[in-house]
């Protein structure tokens, strides 16, 4: 039935196209418009807040912990999107997890190339611990970029000596900017990340600079000592070998990680959640997981485990990113 449901949705998504020769500006208002008519989840409230300089959605569902907090990060390449385009992402895992959600306007490319996006994900988890947040509270999650940047965080906040957040949920997170893993040949058919689109989006951010450096992607980074990890992915995605790949590295390393292949799912599927069983299914799996590793245990993962001190501390899509 759900892949009946997303060949539905990806017909309809077919009939708005990006609009043709669009400059930067008119090809990110489209993609704001992609899931503006998509109902968001009811009983949750949404407004505009500001950790530090950071501005974004705080989502807090009626009668929910507000002192516990998930740090999001939208997807979007490093290129495209905001907090308001994933908020049928983000007011579900509010409701979910009956606790707060924060969603980031970092800093997109070209404009901003590396690591400007992460250097926003770190200091805005940053700002969290200054305002007080719960440290058993605190959980980070992301899809594709957004991934990539909750992983980055919890890897610099370890580095740093910072407390480390009660789990990570990763969607699809895009980390292997050298396209080492299979898929990314393998799968053909990608409808929603064809080899164009990547391509600008890595140019946009990256640049001419090296895919493997950890400034912009945590794929080779040192994980021991990492929270607890959950990570989806769809079996039809040109990444889905990035996330197969982190998850054997995480638990190699001695990380409490787990991995789920969602059968026929794309890239981005949660966002068609209210009209797609496994989108919804994803999100509540990912809230369920955060609320069992919530159970009030110390942050102290990363000076245990490493001896640290604790202290605070398309073809158009090419021309458009050139």
């Amino acid at each position: 039935m759900s892949k009946q449901q997303l060949s539905k949705i990806l017909r309809i998504s077919a009939q708005n196209p990006p609009p043709a020769n669009a400059t930067l500006q008119l090809m990110r208002l489209w993609a704001e418009g992609i899931t503006s008519h998509t109902p968001l989840s009811e009983n949750v409230r949404i407004e505009r807040a500001t950790f530090g300089p950071y501005e974004g959605d705080l989502i807090t569902p009626e009668g929910g912990d507000a002192s516990r907090l998930t740090i999001y990060y939208h997807g979007g390449g490093f290129f495209l999107f905001s907090s308001r385009t994933y908020r049928v992402t983000t007011t579900n895992l509010a409701r979910a997890t009956k606790a707060a959600v924060f969603v980031p306007d970092y800093r997109l490319a070209p404009e901003n190339p590396a690591p400007a996006a992460h250097d926003d994900a770190f200091a805005v988890y940053q700002w969290a611990l200054k305002k007080g947040y719960a440290l058993e509270g605190v959980a980070l999650g992301g899809d594709s970029a957004g991934g990539n940047l909750a992983l980055a965080t919890a890897v610099r906040a370890r580095e740093a000596g910072h407390p480390l957040p009660a789990a990570l949920v990763l969607f699809s997170p895009w980390l292997d900017f050298a396209e080492e893993g299979a898929s990314y040949r393998s799968t053909t058919d990608d409808p929603i990340l064809p080899v164009p689109v990547l391509d600008g989006f890595k140019f946009a951010y990256l640049g001419n600079g090296d895919r493997k450096s950890s400034k912009a992607t945590p794929f080779d980074a040192d994980l021991r000592g990492l929270p607890p990890t959950l990570v989806h992915v769809g079996s039809w995605e040109r990444l889905r070998d990035d996330s197969i790949t982190i998850v054997e590295r995480m638990k190699a390393a001695g990380v409490d990680a787990e991995l789920k292949i969602f059968d026929g799912m794309c890239h981005g599927w949660q966002l068609f959640a209210p009209m797609l069983e496994e989108g919804m299914a994803s999100i509540e799996e990912a809230a369920a997981f955060i609320g069992v590793h919530r159970a009030g245990l110390p942050r102290l993962r990363a000076a245990a485990a490493l001896e640290m001190p604790l202290h605070w501390d398309a073809a158009r899509m090419t021309q458009l990113t050139r």
